[in-house]
């Protein structure tokens, strides 16, 4: 294995293949060594913006002695066979939600990853921020007593404004639209938070820009003992928003509405008047645990757990949203 890192970028068909090619360029122990896309035209443009070789084969790329690793950001019905081949040749992977389109294609992954023995780490970067941390650290001390509601919602004017490329709008490509893309966040957040999986999805679609995919997304999750987590995107909103909120019998928390502030009020607070919590610090962010896994073979399973949770959790919103019924996480693929 090289120092630093050799690491090639696969695909730029998603708006953050250039933001992983900038981490890549940034760590301290990777540097960036190809690129390859499926569409020649926009693979050369990429290699070209971040000066480095584009490979127009695959498997000459993966065959290559310099490239240890791989970041994963091509269009999401193509993971499964992308990230299979990637594991085969020895490559460790760096991949953009969602992991795989169904949970079986996850779990494919998986197991070639578990036997060629590389790492493998999803890109859900809210899991370890600053926000997230912190809350984690209130629910687990006991200070909202029992979580009865909570609400995240992901906003962005990409639809309006017209900067989010019209292949996010291809069912072919994207699966699905703002909910599978943009909401992924708030759906992996809303499992942390209740901690255990809902028993059933209810899903409401809607598009204001009249593409064949979805704009506008609320989801309503029931989970055991009763608590419900309501989980909304939107590619039509300006300006754009990411808001948190969580209730419970003993005190109540917001962050983001109107400020990066976290707000608590309750038993354990201030139980008259809205106060701000101090954040905790932030997790190491995705990338630098994934170089580290690769280094120190440190368990990445929490992280993959996560990510095949949020593709069951997608699966069953798109399901419902298209039967207009209440779908049982457990019968999602």
């Amino acid at each position: 294995m090289s120092h630093p890192l050799g690491v090639a970028v696969l695909g730029f068909w998603h708006v953050h293949a250039a933001d992983y090619a900038k981490s890549i360029e940034r760590h301290p122990d990777t540097r960036l060594v190809a690129v390859w896309d499926d569409d020649e035209q926009r693979g050369r443009a990429g290699a070209k913006q971040f000066s480095t070789d584009f490979e127009a084969d695959l498997d000459a790329l993966l065959a290559r002695d310099d490239v240890d690793a791989v970041t994963v950001t091509t269009a999401t019905t193509a993971h499964r066979d992308i990230m299979v081949k990637a594991a085969r040749a020895g490559k460790h992977i760096f991949t953009e939600k969602l992991l795989a389109p169904t949970v079986e294609e996850c779990n494919e992954i998986i197991d070639e990853v578990a036997r060629a023995g590389v790492a493998l780490v999803v890109s859900l970067p809210r899991l370890y921020e600053a926000a997230t941390q912190t809350i984690m650290r209130i629910l687990a001390d006991g200070s909202l007593g029992d979580l009865t509601y909570t609400r995240v919602r992901l906003a962005h004017d990409g639809w309006v404004h017209g900067w989010l490329p019209e292949r996010f709008g291809e069912p072919s490509e994207a699966i699905g639209g703002a909910l599978t893309d943009l909401g992924c966040h708030a759906v992996y957040l809303t499992r942390l938070f209740h901690g255990e999986a809902p028993t059933s999805i209810l899903a409401s679609y809607a598009s204001v820009t009249g593409r064949a995919v979805e704009d506008n997304a609320t989801v309503t999750a029931q989970f055991p003992g009763g608590g419900l987590g309501v989980f909304e995107a939107s590619l039509v909103t300006t300006p754009g928003a990411y808001t948190l909120e969580l209730r419970g019998t003993e005190g109540s928390l917001m962050f983001g509405f109107g400020s990066e502030k976290l707000l608590a009020k309750g038993s354990a607070f201030d139980p008259e008047a809205w106060s701000e919590v101090t954040l905790a610090d932030a997790a190491p962010d995705a990338f630098s645990q994934w170089v580290t896994a690769i280094h120190d073979g440190s368990s990445t399973d929490e992280n993959v757990a996560a990510a095949v949770e949020l593709t069951r959790l997608v699966v069953a919103s798109n399901a419902s949203a298209a039967s207009g019924r209440a779908i049982s996480p457990d019968t999602a693929g």
